[in-house]
């Protein structure tokens, strides 16, 4: 495990997008990028689908075997608001990466080149000017009538000072193979973008960085109810929404599965932390996952990529 650097400054961002308009949330992400790289961040994470933010609680005019209209047409203006590799929103939050000489990790909705298919995408921009990008392999639960399943772009890791850095999107983290072809390719920094402001996944973040014996960062969102854009044709989908509907809870999870920062809650805030980039290998003297504590002759992972 190559480490060369012994810490790693974090700037972890919740925050609110601006759902459904594109040119508005890179706004916002160059904002906080310049804002973190200005308190010395080197690596800079933002919550899943930052870009055109996370439609919770819409179903786009579908029900089992029928879709609608109205369905169809905000799913079109949800499609034309997401990012295509190399667009120009793109590649200004990668000439901000190089600017702030900072990775930075941003969840967003990736317009296929050729299809007309969406994908649940995190990107992971280097400093060098070059990026990573993954692919959510099981959209979950009815995110399936707005993005597919990943084909390409499974486990792609990132090269840093502090060790290859990666990312599962959300309930991906509840694949346990999926987290294993992380921890097989050796990840210091484990990034999950999501959308979970639920108590239960608190617990998950602190197994799953004992498990893989490394830092769990949690990159959660604000969506109020307010958020969503007028003239949304199937608005009353909406109706029965709370005020804030994500509540955030973005924190750090250390090697041990203690807090480094506790999760923030109804607010947005620039997250700053410290990390001890010592730990992901000593944490490993007693139990590593894929090293040590691995039985290979009995259990094997065979990953696809």
């Amino acid at each position: 495990m190559n480490i060369q650097k012994n810490t790693c400054r974090v700037a972890l961002v919740q925050a609110e997008p601006a759902l459904f308009d594109k040119a508005a949330c890179v706004e916002k992400a160059l904002d906080y990028i310049g804002r973190a790289a200005a308190q010395g961040a080197e690596l800079i994470v933002f919550p899943e689908l930052f870009v055109p933010g996370y439609p919770i609680g819409m179903n786009f005019g579908f029900s089992v075997g029928k879709r609608t209209a109205p369905g169809r047409a905000d799913w079109k203006r949800y499609y034309d608001a997401s990012m295509t590799e190399g667009d120009a929103g793109f590649m200004k939050l990668s000439r901000a990466a190089v600017e702030a000489k900072a990775y930075v990790s941003l969840g967003f909705s990736q317009q296929d080149e050729v299809s007309g298919t969406l994908y649940n995408s995190n990107v992971i921009f280097s400093p060098d000017g070059t990026w990573k990008i993954h692919r959510k392999l099981k959209p979950t639960g009815s995110e399936r009538v707005v993005w597919g399943d990943a084909h390409r772009d499974y486990f792609p890791v990132t090269s840093t000072p502090w060790g290859p850095i990666g990312s599962l999107i959300c309930w991906e983290s509840y694949m346990p193979l999926a987290r294993v072809a992380l921890y097989q390719k050796g990840i210091t920094i484990y990034i999950s973008p999501n959308t979970n402001d639920n108590p239960e996944w608190q617990a998950t973040i602190q197994h799953i960085a004992i498990e893989g014996k490394c830092y769990f960062i949690n990159a959660d969102m604000l969506v109020r109810k307010s958020s969503y854009p007028a003239g949304l044709k199937t608005a009353e989908d909406l109706e029965k929404l709370p005020d804030m509907v994500c509540r955030g809870g973005s924190c750090i999870i250390d090697p041990f599965g203690h807090y480094q920062t506790e999760p923030v809650w109804d607010r947005e805030e620039l997250i700053l932390a410290e990390l001890d980039m010592s730990l992901p290998i000593s944490c490993k003297m007693e139990h590593d996952a894929v090293g040590h504590y691995a039985r290979p002759d009995v259990l094997e992972l065979i990953v696809h990529e």
